[in-house]
């Protein structure tokens, strides 16, 4: 039986109606400059990023293995901060955070973001300055608020009641005064998964305005004389393809901005819009370029706060995803090659869900190809899965792979820099893969391999 895509009617189609799967591209090579690194390209059919082709990866480094594209994340980094050159830009870290990578986000000028202890020390660690810091985090303890304070974290964004008394307490003990924001929510509602979309009011962040527990919370943090609030902070989901949303929210929270200035007599001077803009997965992806989106934001927040009569907030955005996801791919080796007949052949790789959970989780879509070798065979219609005890463990579920891949092939998923090495696990007792950094021709580890010793560490038996 033919493994191209069977026509509609085919008993194809009567077994997986509700996948529909695409036709086979053109050309299985074809390397989409939207989803692949800006320094992916093919010589003798051979992948090579950063000048460093996936064979010799494989070879020194072993895989599964993510490879970051040094230049092509430093080089997102630089065109946010030039598009939003009247405006901070802080690094998501909870996209990617390695001490590489922070000192990456550093040396390109952006201030970095971190929604935890850890993250926080990694940050430090990297040699990041504490006064260019955010911290996120719904439930942040008391145990990281102090830290945070301790180090001088540039700005603290509150995201409960309780987190204002207990920032208050820490930073009166401490003798300090740390600069905080109030996360808000607006009721937009981002079109993204659900478990991705934070402006809702039904969900854990922040203070929703419309109930008036926003509100509350300035009043709250203007009666606590040990902290400075110094704005508001607004997001709104992940993976967003435009702006209409963020222009909604940022309306809304702006109009907000007025009333706490009518009513409490209180300009607030700064406002974060937050992050979630969308990257390309996949060549139907169409992510909107950083100038676009400053343009977009900058001027409805100036429009409204002239109408209003305030000065217009220095605007933050935190891109995370938009700069460390299209920069990295994961080269996996195929074990095995499983054909189910009239459906679909079942490409087994040395990895999976434990290095790439978003399949599993948020249904997420991805490009992958073969990278060793070239070959001319036809497309077979196939699913690329882990090696893991699931059902689930997915990690695409429709593609297409030349007819004649075998075991010892290596295969790159495209755009797994951000939330893939972030949320790994060692489910089954998989050590978590190494992560290499390729520029100029080389590689260096940043994050090495974990081993069966790594494994047992902890375990005290």
């Amino acid at each position: 039986m033919s493994r191209y895509a069977h026509p509609a009617g085919s008993r194809h189609a009567e077994i997986l109606p509700e996948d529909n799967p695409p036709l086979p591209p053109e050309d299985l090579n074809a390397l989409d400059p939207r989803v692949w690194p800006a320094t992916a390209r093919r010589t003798g059919g051979e992948l090579t990023v950063g000048g460093v082709g996936v064979r010799e990866l494989a070879a020194t480094h072993g895989t599964p293995l993510f490879v970051m594209d040094e230049e092509d994340f430093r080089g997102r980094a630089r065109d946010y901060r030039t598009a939003f050159s009247d405006a901070d830009v802080y690094y998501a870290g909870k996209a990617l955070l390695t001490k590489a990578v922070a000192r990456w986000v550093n040396e390109e000028g952006l201030k970095l973001d971190v929604c935890s202890g850890g993250e926080l020390t990694v940050a430090l660690a990297a040699g990041v300055p504490a006064e260019r810091i955010g911290m996120h985090g719904n439930n942040k303890s008391a145990a990281e608020l102090r830290r945070a304070v301790e180090a001088g974290v540039g700005r603290v964004i509150i995201d409960s009641l309780d987190e204002i008394e207990r920032l208050g307490a820490i930073a009166a003990e401490l003798g300090a005064r740390p600069k905080v924001l109030i996360r808000v929510t607006t009721g937009v509602e981002a079109h993204t998964h659900e478990f991705v979309a934070t402006a809702h009011d039904d969900q854990k962040f922040g203070f929703a305005m419309s109930t008036g527990a926003a509100a509350e919370a300035v009043r709250r943090v203007l009666a606590a004389p040990h902290l400075e609030l110094v704005g508001l902070h607004s997001h709104i989901g992940s993976q967003i393809f435009d702006t209409s949303g963020f222009e909604v929210a940022a309306r809304r929270v702006t109009r907000f901005l007025t009333g706490v200035h009518e009513e409490l007599g209180v300009t607030l001077a700064e406002l974060d819009l937050g992050g979630g803009l969308g990257i390309a997965y996949t060549s139907g992806d169409d992510p909107l370029d950083p100038k676009t989106i400053a343009g977009s934001l900058t001027s409805i927040v100036r429009r409204e706060c002239e109408e209003a009569g305030l000065p217009v907030p220095r605007i933050a955005v935190e891109p995370g995803r938009a700069i460390a996801g299209p920069a990295g791919i994961t080269v996996y080796e195929v074990g095995t090659v499983k054909d189910v007949e009239g459906i679909r052949t079942y490409v087994s790789v040395d990895g999976g869900m434990s290095d790439n959970i978003r399949t599993a989780l948020y249904g997420s879509e991805y490009t992958s190809q073969l990278v060793s070798r070239e070959s001319d065979a036809e497309p077979m219609l196939s699913r690329l899965v882990g090696k893991h005890c699931e059902s689930g463990d997915i990690i695409v579920h429709d593609l297409y792979l030349p007819a004649d891949l075998r075991p010892g092939d290596l295969v790159a998923v495209a755009a797994t820099g951000a939330y893939c090495y972030s949320m790994a696990s060692n489910y089954n007792h998989l050590p978590r893969p190494a992560m290499v950094a390729v520029r100029g021709g080389s590689s260096r580890v940043i994050v090495r391999r974990e081993n069966e010793e790594d494994l047992l560490r902890l375990d005290v038996g």
